[in-house]
């Protein structure tokens, strides 16, 4: 398992275990992360898993596939160079120690 960190929207933090080679946003679910909705399953088409990249300490994620990016065009929070889908995060060593900010109508 792969130690990640989520902050919501109220800005609590809370730690989940992540299956290495699974989407982020299964573990997100499981874990009931306020804010990933996961209105699609995870096949890049709803934004409702929308975080921002705080930090990966173990260096940087996969690129973004482009997908993701065009999805994240019409995302309803605004997006930015940190944005991910977490359902297109694909869990793996990279991801220890990361931290992503729930997407929030800032």
């Amino acid at each position: 398992m792969v130690k990640v960190t989520f902050i919501e929207a109220d800005g609590t933090r809370r730690d989940i275990d992540a299956k290495e080679g699974e989407p982020l946003m299964y573990a997100a679910k499981d874990a009931g992360i306020a804010g990933i909705i996961a209105e699609c399953g995870g096949s890049a088409m709803c934004a409702t898993c929308h975080c921002y990249l705080a930090s990966a300490p173990n260096g940087p994620l996969p690129d973004i596939e482009p997908a993701e990016e065009d999805t994240l065009e019409f995302t309803a929070h605004e997006p930015t160079d940190r944005s991910r889908l977490t359902c297109q995060v694909i869990v793996d060593d990279r991801c220890e120690g990361a931290v992503f900010e729930v997407a929030t109508g800032r």
